[in-house]
């Protein structure tokens, strides 16, 4: 029997994921108040038991646009998702249920946001790559372990005097990551996401912000999950470029990490062939797939909504040139269906 999570689950459904190699820290139940209050989806965060036990679970997020299309994706806004699961029962009634909810919504297509292949007969795309390293509890060992140009920009970086220091609120982190996104034709995300994404994980949810003599340079939004750390929402100020403070800031994430016994440095995702793909092998990570599998409702082919889509063009070179203030009103309209 499938059944739908509700808050008074909360603590069987994390409990499931703390203890269950395959899930992610987007398995979380979190998501689901993060999502719905945040951006106003419908979620079906479904799970499966038997005596007693919960064997399986699946987030997902409904998000129906005129823009960009009816979809059921595990998960919206998350890098991983899909299925994960104790036994072979527990993943095909759970997948089995999905396929029938998709249909029942009449969605495009149903996507499971998998990090290893499950459905080799269904489609899937080939557009994005994650990038995992495994820490030394040495922080000079890890920093040696930089490629030698790589780790020149951490010394001129430092060399230049900047520092980190974590913030209790979002509000710096907003203003330089909304920058970042801004200038690469991106609609930002509302401030209100991230405000319920500390407010919801907690001290599992930090934010690194980078000064020189107090003044912005670059701050990211990191994720703690079992002995992993996922920096995740990151950028720059215009004073980044310039004083290396991308460099800088992911070194002092890995550097905090390390100091709390954290053993693997999960870098994210990208697309290949992007800056963000270089940037990350340029620090010695490989890039490892993912299989973000598809089942086709009323869609004949896989959607193709991502910057790198030649219809984009235009609209991406137009949000370039918008004042940072406006793109930061107009954004959250548009960036609340690109998930």
């Amino acid at each position: 029997m499938i059944k739908t999570l509700d808050v008074s689950q909360y603590a069987r459904w994390d409990a499931f994921v703390d203890n269950t190699k395959e899930a992610s820290f987007f398995h979380l139940a979190g998501w689901q108040q993060v999502i719905e209050r945040a951006f106003g989806h419908k979620t079906y965060f479904l799970y499966t038991e038997h005596d007693g036990e919960i064997t399986g679970i699946l987030p997902l997020v409904h998000v129906n646009s005129r823009l960009f299309g009816n979809q059921l994706v595990s998960t919206s806004f998350c890098v991983y998702g899909g299925i994960v699961a104790t036994n072979e029962q527990a993943y095909a009634a759970l997948d089995q249920h999905a396929c029938r909810l998709a249909e029942r919504l009449g969605v495009d297509y149903l996507e499971m946001r998998n990090q290893v292949q499950k459905n080799p007969e269904r489609p899937h795309k080939d557009l994005y790559v994650t990038f995992k390293k495994t820490l030394d509890a040495d922080n000079e060992k890890n920093r040696l372990a930089i490629p030698r140009k790589q780790r020149a920009m951490v010394r001129k970086a430092i060399d230049a005097g900047l520092n980190s220091t974590l913030d209790v609120t979002v509000d710096r982190m907003y203003q330089a990551y909304s920058e970042s996104v801004r200038n690469l034709g991106t609609p930002v995300f509302p401030k209100k996401y991230f405000q319920l994404l500390k407010q919801v994980f907690g001290e599992q949810c930090e934010v690194l912000t980078v000064e020189l003599n107090g003044q912005l340079v670059a701050s990211v939004m990191s994720f703690y999950f079992k002995d992993q750390v996922l920096p995740y929402y990151g950028g720059g100020t215009a004073l980044a470029r310039e004083l290396k403070g991308n460099d800088f800031m992911y070194w002092e994430v890995m550097r905090r990490a390390v100091d709390k016994g954290i053993k693997v440095f999960d870098f994210g995702r990208s697309k290949i062939g992007t800056g963000s793909y270089s940037f990350k092998k340029n620090w010695g990570f490989v890039a490892q797939p993912l299989f973000y599998e598809f089942y086709l409702v009323k869609a004949k082919i896989l959607p193709d909504i991502n910057p790198l889509n030649p219809k984009y063009k235009v609209f991406i070179a137009v949000w370039k040139r918008l004042p940072l203030p406006v793109s930061q009103l107009l954004g959250p309209f548009l960036s609340k269906d690109l998930g």
